[in-house]
C-alpha cells in the first residue's frame, strides 16, 4: 500500500509540473507574438495605398481593355475561381469578360515581381506595377486600381515628380514630401466607389510615368517612413518646380492663414551669394502679349466679355509679393480675378511666347508660369515680367536641388521650406 501511494503521489506531482511548464510556455509564446519590433519604421513599410490608374495621357479613368503578363506568371482571382498563367503568357480582359459576373477581378503575380501592363503607355513605355491590380467593370470600360505598399508607391512617384539626375539629398527631400502628401491623401478616398485613395495624375502625385531606378530606391529607403510633422500631425507637403527667389503662403489659394497651416509661410530662398535659383531658366521670364490676344484670352478664360482691354493691373498682392488679385477693364466691361491658380488660368492660353532667363523661347500654355509677376503696357502689348514656375507654395524642387549642391542635407532643406516642422517616422 505504501508503495502504491508513493507511485500515485509521484504521478500527480509530475502531471502538475507538466501543466505548469505548458502554461508558462504558452504565456511566453503569447508575449512574444505581440512584442513591438525595435525598428518602428518597419511597421510603416506595411501601409498600403490604392491608386486608380488612368489611361494613356492620363485622360480618363476607364480602359477599353486590360492586357497583362509577368515573367514569373500571374494569378487571376475572382470570388468563385482562381486561375494561374505561366510566365510570359499574355492575358487580355475586356469589359464584358465573364469573370466579372462574380465581381471584381484581382491580378497578382506568382512570385514577388512586377505586373507588366501591356495595354497602357507611360512616359518610359510599357509600365510595370508592384503589388496587385484590381479591375472593376463599368458601362464605360474597365477601372484599374493598383494596391501596393506605400514605400513601393514612392519608388515610382519620386522619379515622376523630380528628375532622377538631381542630387541624392534633393531626392530624399522629394521622398519625404511625397510620403507626407500621400499619407494625408490616404486619410480620405478620392474614389470611394473603387476604394482608391488617389489617382496617378497631377491631380494628386504623378505615379509611374518615369521608371524607378536604384538612385530613387536608395533615396526612399534612406528616409523610410519619415514624414513632415507639424503640431503632432503629418502635413500636406506641397511642392512646385521653381521659385522666383521666394515662396508664398497658402493664402495664395484663398485659404485663410491659421495656426494649423502656419508651416506654409513665405520664405526667401537666398544666401550671401544671392538667390539659389538665379541661374536657372525659369527663375525669370517675360511675355509680350498683344492687347487683342490678351483681351480674347481673358474673356474666354473668365467667361466675361470685357471687349478690348483698356487697363490691366495687379490690384492685390500676397506674401512673397505674389499676385493675389488682378483687375482687367475693357471696352465692354470689367472683371476681377482672385487666387494664384485662377489668375494664371485667366492670363494663360495659346497665342503668345515666353522668353526665359536663359534666352530660350517657348510657346504659352493654358497656365501662366507663375503668379509672381508685374504688368506694364508698352505700345500695343502688355508686358508680363515674372519669375518662377508653379504655384510657389511649399518646397521648390529646383531650389532644393541647388541647396543640395551646396552641401545641405535633406533635413536642413526641408526645414528651410516648411516652418517649425519635425522630420520623423509617424
Amino acid at each position: 500500500m505504501y508503495y502504491l501511494t508513493g507511485i500515485i503521489l509521484c504521478l500527480l506531482l509530475i502531471t502538475g509540473l507538466v501543466q505548469i511548464l505548458t502554461e508558462n510556455t504558452g504565456e511566453e509564446e503569447q508575449q512574444g507574438a505581440v512584442e513591438e519590433p525595435e525598428n518602428k519604421s518597419e511597421i510603416q513599410n506595411y501601409d498600403t495605398i490604392r491608386v486608380l490608374i488612368k489611361n494613356d495621357g492620363f485622360k480618363q479613368i476607364v480602359h477599353n481593355e486590360v492586357t497583362v503578363q509577368a515573367s514569373g506568371g500571374i494569378v487571376i482571382e475572382t470570388a468563385e475561381n482562381l486561375e494561374e498563367f505561366a510566365g510570359g503568357e499574355v492575358v487580355s480582359i475586356a469589359p464584358d469578360d465573364e469573370r466579372f459576373q462574380s465581381g471584381n477581378i484581382k491580378i497578382s503575380t506568382m512570385e514577388d515581381e512586377k505586373i507588366q501592363l501591356d495595354s497602357l503607355q507611360r512616359g518610359y513605355g510599357t509600365p510595370f506595377y508592384r503589388g496587385s491590380l484590381e479591375l472593376y467593370t463599368t458601362a464605360e470600360g474597365i477601372v484599374i486600381v493598383n494596391e501596393l505598399l506605400l514605400e513601393d508607391y514612392l519608388y515610382a512617384v519620386v522619379p515622376s515628380e523630380m528628375p532622377s539626375s538631381y542630387e541624392p539629398e534633393a531626392l530624399k527631400v522629394q521622398a519625404v514630401c511625397a510620403r507626407s502628401y500621400a499619407h494625408c491623401q490616404m486619410e480620405d478616398m478620392a474614389y470611394p466607389e473603387y476604394n482608391a485613395h488617389v489617382d496617378d495624375s497631377v491631380s494628386y502625385q504623378v505615379y509611374n510615368n518615369s521608371e524607378e531606378n536604384d538612385k530613387i530606391i536608395t533615396a526612399v529607403n534612406e528616409t523610410q517612413g519619415e514624414k513632415l510633422i507639424y503640431q503632432g500631425a503629418v502635413v500636406k507637403a506641397y511642392y512646385f518646380s521653381t521659385s522666383c527667389g521666394t515662396t508664398t503662403s497658402i493664402a495664395a489659394w484663398g485659404t485663410e492663414e491659421t495656426e494649423d497651416n502656419a508651416y506654409l509661410r513665405s520664405v526667401e530662398l537666398s544666401n550671401e551669394d544671392g538667390y539659389y535659383e538665379e541661374d536657372l531658366a525659369w527663375f525669370r521670364w517675360e511675355a509680350a502679349i498683344p492687347i487683342q490676344t490678351l483681351s480674347d484670352l481673358i474673356s474666354l478664360n473668365t467667361s466675361v466679355d470685357i471687349g478690348t482691354i483698356v487697363s490691366l493691373s495687379v490690384t492685390a498682392r500676397g506674401s512673397g509679393d505674389i499676385a493675389q488679385e488682378i483687375t482687367a477693364t475693357g471696352s465692354e466691361g470689367e472683371v476681377k480675378v482672385e487666387t494664384e491658380n485662377k489668375i494664371r488660368s485667366a492670363l494663360g492660353g495659346s497665342g503668345y511666347q515666353i522668353t526665359k532667363n536663359d534666352g530660350s523661347v517657348v510657346d504659352s500654355t493654358s497656365l501662366l508660369p507663375s503668379a509672381f509677376f508685374t504688368i506694364e503696357q508698352e505700345d500695343d502689348n502688355y508686358i508680363i515680367s515674372g519669375g518662377g514656375y508653379g504655384h510657389g507654395i511649399g518646397m521648390s524642387q529646383n531650389g532644393s536641388n541647388e541647396m543640395a549642391k551646396e552641401g545641405k542635407n535633406y533635413k536642413e532643406i526641408l526645414k528651410i521650406f516648411y516652418n517649425q516642422v519635425e522630420i520623423a517616422v509617424n
